[in-house]
């Protein structure tokens, strides 16, 4: 029975103090957020004059808002002892619009935690004053008395303000439910959209792959072997043979690198983490990878990480003029990330084929893509995808 009442007593502890931290912390990533919007807005004032300057920094300021934001959902789930927050969909100036509200919570926030302070204080003189003998046993319990139902009303004004916290990013954050379905149904529409027409790329580069390199080598090995029919010589004939074999083990080569490109088949009989290092030995470049996946993600997500990784690594051979390719893929709350960065000169188009292809393999699956590659590099290749 002590043993259970004490276990109550340290769940109670961590009941109420849960909240308290919350707020605290809410309190001083709130002056971040208020310093950090002051100067997003000073320097959009500054770049107001240039349209294109105010573009970039404009999409910069976004970026980092919804990094700050995710943040603060995070802080307000462990708060809340609550699971893991959904992605974040709001638009920018949603975003942007809760973090402004917040500084209201995080000003109640700050007057409770005054006020707690005050109340130690006074409570601390209060037990000084006792000890000293200068307050009277009476004065004393009827102190303390007083002092442990207004410690009662800040907890709960502290429980108060994280409540109001979490209802304006609820509020703010997360849409009604008409506008998330017509949301979502635009997202589906459009993602459809951007699977077609990644297949149908998709398959022109096979196409391309199979007439310019597979049947090229082909046609070259029928040539051989018709000049080794019909030669005479038998050294001669003996030459023609072994080249002929040699372009025919490198057309299954490439037969078999054209099949990958459609279906990696190897992932039905190994984890992704081995056929990356398949991958990775084949690379003219060198590739460090490394996997932190407890559980083996659903077969949809590992082919989408396995052509993330493809892809990174020949763009990175084709046209950064990498020394090294670094690929880290771990698990992150309720999905899996992938993150692949080379050291090459960067400058990576956004929207040529390969890249718009990943980009809507990604958001096929409910996932975010994000490119980096700013001129001189170096470029980092970053995709989140839920796991259920």
């Amino acid at each position: 029975m002590a043993g259970h009442a004490v276990h109550g007593g340290v769940g109670a502890v961590v009941r109420w103090s849960r909240p308290l931290v919350g707020v605290a912390l809410g309190v001083l990533t709130a002056a971040a957020e208020a310093l950090f919007l002051l100067l997003a807005g000073l320097a959009v004032v500054a770049v107001a004059p240039v349209p294109a300057a105010r573009r970039r920094l404009g999409a910069t300021i976004l970026r980092y808002a919804r990094r700050v934001t995710e943040w603060e959902r995070h802080r307000l789930a462990v708060a809340a002892s609550d699971p893991p927050p959904p992605p974040l969909r709001a638009s920018g100036p949603r975003v942007l619009g809760y973090l402004a509200a917040r500084l209201l919570p995080a000003a109640l926030g700050l007057l409770t935690a005054g006020l707690l302070a005050v109340g130690v204080a006074l409570a601390a003189i209060v037990v000084g004053s006792f000890v000293a003998g200068t307050m009277s046993t009476a004065d004393f319990l009827l102190q303390g008395f007083i002092g442990a139902a207004l410690l009662l009303l800040n907890l709960q004004t502290a429980v108060s303000v994280a409540a109001l916290d979490r209802w304006l990013a609820r509020w703010l954050l997360e849409s009604h439910s008409r506008e998330a379905l017509q949301l979502r149904i635009t997202e589906l529409t459009v993602s459809r959209a951007g699977v077609l027409a990644a297949v149908d790329a998709e398959r022109q580069r096979i196409e391309r792959d199979l007439h310019d390199g597979l049947q090229q080598h082909l046609v070259a090995l029928g040539m051989l072997l018709g000049r080794a029919r019909r030669s005479r010589d038998p050294d001669r004939a003996r030459e023609l043979l072994v080249q002929a074999h040699e372009d025919t083990q490198r057309a299954i080569d490439e037969l078999r690198d054209v099949a990958w490109r459609v279906y990696p088949s190897a992932l039905e009989h190994t984890t992704l983490d081995e056929v990356l290092n398949m991958v990775a030995q084949r690379s003219a470049i060198p590739v460090r990878i490394s996997y932190d996946v407890p559980v083996r993600p659903p077969r949809p997500i590992e082919t989408v990480l396995y052509f993330v990784a493809c892809e990174a690594i020949t763009n990175s051979t084709k046209h950064a003029g990498a020394t090294m390719i670094t690929i880290g893929i771990e698990a992150r709350d309720a999905g899996v990330e992938i993150r692949v960065c080379d050291d090459g000169i960067g400058g990576a188009d956004p929207h040529g084929s390969g890249l718009q292809g990943l980009a809507r393999r990604v958001t096929a699956l409910d996932g975010r893509f994000e490119l980096h590659s700013p001129p001189g590099g170096p470029t980092t290749i970053r995709a989140e995808l839920p796991c259920a």
